[in-house]
């Protein structure tokens, strides 16, 4: 990876990349407008009323809530129900919509990528959906590196966007970090088992030591926060009374592992090869670039 700033293209400063290699993160407050947010928010929403369909139809609910808001609608209809009923649709979601390959191309994520990997950008298939409910143990992410769930891939760096669709605060579950530690190797790590759903959790040992070094990070709606797969991070319960909506999308170079074990990922951007980037319809396909011999 090059990573000299004066020859890289892209929309970040020099200091915006320096932070993003010393910290290991960066905080892009109002990358995106409601404008770029609104397909991925019909995406959503059309996810939430699929699962109002499933609830009623299997006799959990007798009200779909079609008139509460985006906000709110997903809490609505769990209200009365239990983790393992929520866990049923999953603890993230992965679903091929065309507003998630959307998002996942919008030009102003890419171009910010494009600042720390160069212009050959693949999207990592491990992108996830994430409703974060209150009351739902689910939406508790414990203290782990995204590089835990494909320690063996041959792919580094794999960069995170994570990115708000409501306001992430700290009550309803904003993102903690630990700076720094992106320099680490995969740590020790373990499945938790208090939230049913098996997510990664570093041991205890990785994390002691380190409270007063951990960094919130409320952020609003459209704001992005780009990070190392090995930097530790978690979120923590939503004691709000809506749900906590945020995407976590991943890109790497095209010459890194593809790492089609989790999926079918894409070439997104390509000054060598535009004629190759797949589009929704090569996406929704699972294949990873457009015919272009």
């Amino acid at each position: 990876m090059d990573t000299n700033p004066h020859t890289l293209t892209g929309s970040l400063s020099p200091a915006q990349i320096e932070t993003y290699q010393t910290e290991g993160y960066l905080v892009l407050p109002h990358l995106l407008t409601p404008t770029d947010l609104a397909p991925v928010r019909a995406a959503m929403q059309q996810k939430v009323e699929t699962i109002a369909s499933a609830l009623l139809a299997d006799g959990l609910i007798t009200n779909r809530f079609e008139h509460e808001p985006f906000e709110t609608r997903l809490a609505r209809l769990f209200e009365n129900l239990n983790d393992q009923d929520f866990l049923r649709y999953g603890r993230s979601w992965r679903d091929r919509l065309p507003g998630y390959y959307q998002l996942m191309c919008n030009p102003k994520i890419l171009d910010a990528v494009e600042s720390l990997l160069g212009p050959e950008i693949f999207a990592n298939p491990v992108y996830n959906v994430r409703p974060k409910v209150p009351k739902v143990a689910a939406g508790i992410v414990p203290w782990h590196q995204d590089k835990s769930y494909w320690p063996d891939a041959k792919a580094s760096p794999v960069l995170t966007v994570w990115i708000p669709i409501v306001d992430a605060t700290l009550e309803n579950g904003c993102l903690h970090i630990i700076p720094r530690t992106h320099t680490r190797r995969v740590l020790s790590h373990h499945k938790e088992v208090y939230s049913g759903t098996g997510y990664a959790e570093l041991d205890a040992q990785h994390v002691q030591g380190h409270q007063k070094e951990v960094v919130v990070i409320p952020l609003e709606a459209g704001g992005a926060i780009i990070f190392n797969d090995r930097l530790i991070h978690s979120s923590t319960a939503n004691k709000a009374n809506h749900v906590r909506w945020s995407v976590d999308l991943r890109y790497q170079p095209i010459d890194q592992d593809p790492m089609p074990q989790h999926g079918a990922g894409f070439l997104v951007r390509s000054r060598q090869r535009p004629q190759c980037l797949a589009t929704l319809e090569d996406w929704l396909a699972n294949r990873p670039e457009h015919a272009c011999a």
